[in-house]
């Protein structure tokens, strides 16, 4: 099968490659995913998980990507709950080879039903921004009607995601980003929008939850304007800089296929919108994946 690998570290996307490797054969509680659509996140490269396995080894050439969208085209032993030609959706392993090939061995338990009217190219670019942006604001931030939240990259694909879901649970969303990204962040919801390179955080008085997709700077400036209380919640590592009077929680998103399926129903009532931008055959996935200027939004790679 034809899939994307790894070559260098150092390099990152620069050191990727279109190859020809081995179909999977599912292990116990697997099934195989023909991959329909896959989505990419370019901080994947600095996740130990690519480069070494549970054990600490070095990976060999890893197939890269996680998030997907497919049909179950085979069974491990012991695999319930699914069935070959069932549409689905998920993230795999981070530590096993990944989606950015024809097929995928996917533990079964990572996996949710993608309903038959959510195209594979949306159900690909949701479960990491969604999922992401669910458990930051439920789990991690115990969002609650009435709340602000501070929304770092509200145009981005997993900002765009936490302001539209935080506006529907009721929260105040002053989202941020470039000038250039004013418009798109409205669009997903924000009240308000902050443009980090000329605004002022300090301006906004405070606010009860900041969802942090930068750090460096910008989340130490953000820690600063937590109200008592409130939280901030990064994606990026742990935290560098923590409230005065609130908590400081960092987590790797992980696959809950509950959460996927209220992920997956707001996509298919038109309540959640993801922010897909560049989409490309795997065949042409490489020059795509590294790319010479910034590019908005979600890339999903199909066959």
């Amino acid at each position: 099968m034809k899939a994307i690998v790894a070559m260098d570290q150092a390099a990152e996307a620069a050191g990727i490659t279109l190859t020809e490797r081995p179909s999977p054969s599912p292990a116990i509680n697997d099934v195989v995913v023909e991959i329909r659509a896959s989505g990419f996140v370019p901080a994947e490269w600095e996740w130990p998980s690519t480069w070494v396995d549970r054990s600490g080894h070095d990976r060999a050439r890893p197939i890269i990507g996680h998030e997907f969208a497919g049909v179950v085209t085979a069974l491990g032993y012991g695999t319930t709950g699914l069935s070959p030609g069932q549409r689905v959706f998920g993230i795999t392993d981070w530590h096993r080879d990944g989606t950015l090939a024809e097929y995928a061995a996917v533990e079964a338990r990572n996996l949710a039903p993608l309903p038959g009217n959510v195209d594979f190219t949306v159900g690909a670019s949701l479960p990491i921004s969604g999922l992401t942006a669910w458990q930051g604001l439920v789990r991690h931030g115990r969002l609650r009607a009435g709340q602000s939240v501070l929304a770092h990259g509200a145009a981005g694909a997993v900002g765009s995601v936490v302001t539209q879901l935080a506006r529907e649970f009721g929260a105040y969303v002053i989202g941020t980003g470039r000038a250039a990204d004013r418009q798109a962040a409205l669009d997903f919801g924000a009240n308000e929008f902050l443009d980090l390179d000329h605004d002022d955080l300090g301006d906004l008085g405070g606010v009860d939850l900041v969802f942090d997709v930068i750090g460096g700077d910008v989340q130490r400036r953000s820690a600063s304007i937590i109200r008592p209380g409130g939280t901030l919640v990064s994606v990026v590592g742990p935290a560098e800089a923590r409230p005065v009077d609130g908590l400081a929680i960092d987590f790797v998103v992980e696959s809950v296929p509950g959460q996927l399926a209220e992920i997956v129903d707001r996509a298919r009532d038109g309540r959640l919108r993801s922010h897909i931008g560049t989409v490309v055959t795997l065949d042409d996935a490489v020059p795509a994946l590294n790319p010479a200027e910034r590019r908005k939004g979600k890339t999903v790679i199909r066959p």
